[in-house]
């Protein structure tokens, strides 16, 4: 789907309490490629007959007209740009997205495109790892910065990382210039309350959670989250979520399409949560 096809469907009329859009891209993985194969193995997930489309919280997201899916984003000479925008048109149509990466790099553009509609936005963000590096080998876009360009450029008022459990001595540093909010995997427990004032935007590195519950991944980090953490916070933290992506899927790791199918699970109580919030 290129802009102008989106532009098109969004013009010509549509239905939807949120919307869903793949941004496929792993052009700044520092390890492995596969990540910009993810949204379709997330999305037939999403839609198998194996389950169906209530979410726990009781909302029947098979409902026509609940979900207006974009599809996947096609990314030419200026995928940054071209993400920015389609982000924006579904802003401007009311259509809160939840997007499939990829890998976490793109959280950069998506969040930018927030900032004219959510300018005091907070973030929420799930990951083995801080994502804060100013510069990996040489790539400032890389997966492992999009939070230092995130803060630098002023785009959240507040940034919670939860499930942290590789921070190097220089991403501590960073945490600390930027004021983020780090609680690590070590700390993380049954009491943790999160809360914020205002909009949220959540991230969702499937990293974040241990391996033996989303093997499917490029860093897999032992000692991480369970499937069943993840969804408790998404759905008790204080504070509106309007937006969402759920990022570093890699089929090619993938056992029996098990991390597809928890990103999918992770996708609907997001949903759920974004409709609850409206």
């Amino acid at each position: 789907m290129t802009i102008d096809d989106l532009r098109k469907r969004l013009n010509q009329g549509h239905s939807g309490s949120l919307s869903l859009i793949g941004i496929p891209s792993d052009t700044n993985s520092s390890f492995l490629q596969g990540a910009a194969e993810a949204p379709p193995f997330i999305r037939e997930a999403l839609f198998s007959d194996s389950a169906n489309m209530w979410t726990e919280t009781g909302i029947d997201l098979g409902v026509a007209g609940t979900i207006f899916d974009a599809g996947d984003l096609l990314l030419e000479d200026t995928p940054w740009e071209t993400a920015e925008e389609a982000i924006g048109l579904l802003l401007k149509h009311d259509l809160p997205p939840i997007v499939l990466g990829g890998d976490h790099a793109i959280s950069y553009p998506v969040v930018r495109a927030f900032q004219g509609n959510f300018p005091q936005l907070s973030i929420l963000h799930f990951d083995a790892h801080p994502d804060l590096y100013d510069d990996f080998e040489n790539n400032p876009n890389s997966h492992a910065s999009p939070f230092a360009r995130i803060m630098e450029n002023g785009l959240a008022r507040r940034l919670v990382q939860v499930g942290i459990r590789t921070a190097t001595g220089h991403q501590r540093e960073q945490a600390k210039r930027f004021g983020v909010e780090m609680i690590e995997m070590r700390q993380f427990g049954p009491d943790t309350r999160i809360c914020f004032d205002g909009p949220v935007y959540v991230s969702v590195d499937i990293d974040g959670l241990d391996p033996a519950y989303a093997p499917g991944v490029s860093h897999p980090e032992p000692g991480g989250l369970s499937t069943r953490q993840v969804l408790d916070v998404i759905q008790t933290f204080g504070g509106k979520l309007v937006g969402a992506d759920i990022v570093e899927v890699n089929p090619r790791k993938d056992v029996n399409n098990i991390t597809s199918i928890v990103a999918a699970k992770i996708v609907k109580e997001v949903a759920a949560r974004i409709i609850f919030d409206r």
